[in-house]
């Protein structure tokens, strides 16, 4: 199903996001770890990331396909520019078409591991924007886009960050999915510029839940997410017992989806970081509601 039909439908749109594995053993653990995700919550639809560089494509290809065909998941690939002339795109769509996937997270992408900045294949091109509108005259897939509600960290200012977004959707793009935020002010903010900059379609919060105190830290300085200061001294004064870290992450994570829901936000977005317990957890606590 193609996701933009889901957003026309009543009620929120809950989603989940995976990296994909390294191995066989961790692609099996993959596979149960979703299952036991469908079984507990029936998610709407799973995406699975692509690594810097294309250096797991292969592997997202498979794991969109095998949770889509074994599960009956509607599942969403991520694909990105780095590293990929127009052929090879042409190539990996025709190959998740031919699988059945509907959707596709469209994504400049980070540099490969090493590299500094990012470099545009020959024949290849140098935004998500301009690779949603390859796809769009290429294929009939539904294209999500990626948006900062603190500007993408490369961005000039935040004006012409929303330039970038608006051309996305411009360009194909039929939702949006926000980069991690941990204070809902923020989310609010970002929407109320892009509706004003014209973008009408559905902005999907994402939120991932705090489970590791370095882990997160290392997440927010890389794409400029900002932590509330008091959120940072709780998490920083027990950064050495997980299981009050993953509780205080839990509480934070709850609260801001159900200010967000309450408020009207299309949906969540779960980063995940192929584990299971902490969302299925918040998602026990939201249908208490």
């Amino acid at each position: 199903m193609k996701i933009s039909r889901m957003h026309d439908q009543p009620g929120p749109v809950f989603s989940f996001e995976f990296f994909p594995p390294k191995t066989q053993k961790s692609a099996d653990q993959l596979m149960a770890t979703v299952a036991e995700l469908k079984e507990m919550i029936d998610p709407d639809f799973v995406s699975v990331t692509y690594g810097a560089g294309g250096t797991t494509r292969e592997r997202t290809l498979q794991c969109v396909a095998r949770i889509q065909r074994e599960l009956k998941i509607t599942s969403m690939a991520h694909l990105t520019c780095v590293g990929h002339d127009r052929a090879e795109l042409r190539r990996i769509g025709g190959l998740l078409a031919e699988d059945g996937i509907e959707n596709i997270l469209v994504l400049r992408g980070d540099p490969p591991k090493g590299e500094e900045q990012f470099v545009q294949a020959q024949g290849g091109f140098a935004h998500a924007s301009d690779l949603a509108g390859f796809l769009r005259e290429e294929f009939q897939f539904d294209l999500g886009g990626a948006c900062y509600p603190e500007a993408h960290p490369e961005s000039k200012t935040v004006a012409d960050d929303m330039e970038w977004t608006a051309k996305k959707v411009t360009n194909g793009v039929t939702f949006l999915t926000t980069q991690l935020f941990f204070e809902n002010r923020t989310y609010w903010s970002f929407v109320e510029r892009a509706r004003k900059a014209g973008i009408k379609v559905p902005i999907v919060p994402g939120i991932m839940p705090i489970t590791n105190v370095g882990q997160i830290e290392r997440f927010t300085k890389m794409c400029g997410a900002g932590l509330p200061p008091e959120l940072a001294d709780r998490l920083d004064r027990c950064r050495e017992d997980p299981a009050t870290v993953m509780a205080i992450g839990i509480e934070h994570a709850v609260l801001q989806c159900r200010e967000l829901l309450e408020r009207g936000a299309p949906g969540i977005h779960f980063y995940t970081l192929n584990k299971s317990p902490a969302t299925c957890a918040i998602m026990a606590a939201l249908r208490q509601i």
